[in-house]
């Protein structure tokens, strides 16, 4: 469904990916583990075409999006959480929302599809006329995953979802996210520095280390892995 193969990226004179491929087949969830720098977020970066790669292809679907701007990346249906959850502060959680649906023309499935977040995220509707700026980092995550779902995606990535949240919402937001692929197919591409958290709910996994694929393997199989978990599992 959706492959890079050997991306090269670089930010002025620093190099910041070398090589890096990947894949992620339709209905799975894949994970990129690594500690700070290792190259995840510039990895999501060059798929959402805000970094361009100098060498190297992104195909989706079989069509090859080297290169391609980000609002013709979003187009295609491939929707970017990114760190930070990126919210607009001074808007309304409803207004958040329907800033994701903005391609959207089908007004009753964009309904559908906000009562479908609602459902997901309670909270979310609790606080729908509230601005988001003023939410809690877990809510506000929550809101960035439904604003992405409303961009009605084919391929969702995720960039460090659990980063400054409580332990518990945490705990929600991934149950939420194992069933959107699960009950949707929806295929999802995790960035976590949670390794334990990402390698539990992914089904394949890599390893990234200053910017190259150093692991690759099956999400159990990394978890059993001695050099994964004296490096990133506490083992």
């Amino acid at each position: 469904m959706f492959e890079i193969e050997n991306i090269h990226v670089s930010y002025g004179a620093i190099r910041a990916l070398h090589g890096v491929s990947l894949k992620v087949d339709e209905g799975s969830i894949v994970t990129l583990i690594g500690g700070n720098g290792a190259g995840k977020t510039t990895t999501l970066r060059a798929i959402s075409g805000m970094v361009q790669p100098i060498s190297g292809s992104i195909r989706f679907n079989g069509r090859d999006i080297t290169g391609y701007a980000p609002h013709q990346v979003v187009k295609l249906g491939l929707a970017h959480s990114p760190e930070g959850r990126m919210v607009f502060a001074n808007l309304t959680v409803l207004e958040n929302l329907q800033m994701g649906a903005y391609l959207q023309r089908d007004s009753s499935w964009i309904a559908k599809e906000m009562g479908f977040v609602f459902h997901m995220f309670p909270r979310l509707k609790e606080r729908e006329k509230q601005l988001a700026g003023t939410l809690s980092g877990g809510e506000q995550q929550m809101l960035a995953i439904g604003r992405a779902l409303l961009s009605r995606p084919r391929f969702l990535m995720l960039d460090e979802p659990s980063l400054g949240i409580a332990p518990l919402l945490i705990k929600e937001i991934f149950a939420r996210l194992v069933e959107l692929n699960r009950d949707r197919g929806l295929p999802i591409l995790l960035v976590e520095q949670n390794a334990n958290l990402a390698l539990e709910v992914s089904h394949y996994g890599y390893v990234l280390e200053t910017g190259r694929v150093t692991l690759a393997g099956t999400s159990a199989d990394l978890r059993n892995n001695p050099q994964v978990q004296s490096a990133y599992l506490g083992g």
